[in-house]
């Protein structure tokens, strides 16, 4: 019996030597993660696409439709300005006629450029004209909305030449909000199983596995992935593109916890410190909200951070909260970029003391969603998001996003 104690007794010593050696032997990395960080990072880990997909559910849900409805007839602002704006524009036009392809081929920068700017202003067009036919109820504006869409859906085979990709990103970032808005909310639509087709044969092979050039294609072909996915309902999609995201955001927004250099996203192939610099267009110095194409210009870096905005709305609407995820990053590259925009000195040590162009009609969503919804105070993005009211349409994937967002609270 004595024998057994002083054993059990030894043992416990021995246990007790073992974990206060791994508690002082430690890396310095354990004492960074937080309790509360590894509690996120499991719930993140653990979230997947959900058992009953919400419609209408690409960027904008049927409570945000109906929110911005009843502000547009009570003649409420900034939201009038915002509708009146989008009716004036060519995509709402009731005489427009759509130019589908077989074959689009997309050039960089659109050269060759056969197809590409119709079907992006197509595509734009579609979901303008959904966005009318809710708001009205003008049954015109629904069957316009279809018969873009029909008109591509029984023509087109693939996108070619090296814009590929980002063109089916772009024009597919924008089908799903339309095909959502018609099907779910007017009903008669009997070529939507066709439109399904395409946008699962056409454009979700091209975009689904993503891309390891500049972080905004990856980005977009992203929102085109998880917008295709809730449009068909297909899981396996819907958690690929959110798994692609959660890489990717942190390797086109740097924050000064992350380290002496930017993360990247996998498979990049980008092992060293030189590698990386490069991808981050020469920048060495690096701070909280910088993003990877700060360097090349504001409107690619808006182009990354629309798109992380979109992705991270859909997901909430189809009860997946991603924006906690990305909280911190987000509004650090907001408010550095709209700081810069609004007139603020650059200092040499960022982009050697110049930037170049606007980041574009992109603010709405984020800064909704952060400061509004979350609490986050943001006010170089209030500023510049309250500037560009009503923000238009960039003519590529990005449309009325002040009509859908300004202080939408659903």
């Amino acid at each position: 019996m004595r024998t057994g104690s002083i054993g059990r007794g030894l043992g416990l010593a021995t246990a007790l030597a073992a974990l206060l050696t791994a508690v002082f032997t430690a890396p310095a990395s354990a004492e960074r993660s937080a309790p509360a960080a590894n509690a996120r990072e499991v719930k993140a880990a653990k979230a997947a696409a959900p058992a009953s997909f919400t419609h209408p559910g690409v960027l904008v849900s049927r409570p945000q439709l109906d929110f911005v409805r009843a502000k547009v007839q009570a003649g409420a602002q900034p939201w009038k300005s915002a509708y009146d704006q989008m009716l004036a524009s060519k995509y709402a036009s009731l005489t427009r006629t759509a130019k589908p392809r077989a074959i689009v081929e997309c050039g960089s920068y659109s050269n060759p450029n056969y197809g590409c700017t119709d079907e992006r202003e197509d595509a734009i067009a579609a979901y303008t004209l959904a966005l009318a036919w809710y708001i009205t109820q003008d049954s015109r504006y629904a069957q316009k909305s279809i018969e873009i869409m029909d008109a591509w859906s029984a023509v087109i085979q693939d996108h070619t030449n090296s814009n590929a990709p980002l063109q089916t990103g772009w024009a597919g970032s924008s089908w799903p909000r339309a095909a959502e808005i018609i099907k779910y909310t007017y009903g008669s639509w009997p070529n939507s199983a066709r439109f399904g087709t395409m946008l699962r044969n056409v454009y979700l092979p091209k975009v689904i596995n993503g891309s390891h050039s500049n972080g905004n294609w990856e980005l977009s072909m992203t929102e085109a992935a998880i917008g295709i996915a809730v449009f068909l309902e297909d899981r396996t999609a819907y958690d690929k593109a959110v798994t692609k995201f959660r890489g990717r955001v942190p390797a086109y927004i740097y924050l000064v916890s992350d380290g002496a250099l930017p993360k990247t996203a996998p498979g990049s192939g980008l092992d060293t410190r030189d590698k990386i610099i490069t991808y981050w267009q020469g920048q060495s110095t690096f701070m909280d909200g910088l993003s990877q194409e700060t360097c090349r210009d504001l409107t690619h870096t808006g182009y990354g951070l629309s798109a992380i905005s979109h992705i991270a709305e859909t997901g909430r609407i189809q009860g997946q909260d991603l924006y906690p995820e990305i909280a911190d990053r987000l509004r650090h590259a907001l408010g550095l970029h709209a700081k810069y925009q609004l007139g603020a000195a650059v200092p040499s040590s960022l982009c050697g003391g110049s930037l170049t162009d606007k980041l574009g009609p992109i603010t709405e969503v984020g800064f909704n969603a952060l400061h509004n919804r979350m609490g986050i105070a943001m006010t170089n993005t209030q500023t510049l998001t309250e500037q560009q009211r009503p923000a238009g349409s960039n003519n590529l994937f990005v449309a009325w996003e002040t009509l859908t967002h300004a202080n939408n609270p659903n």
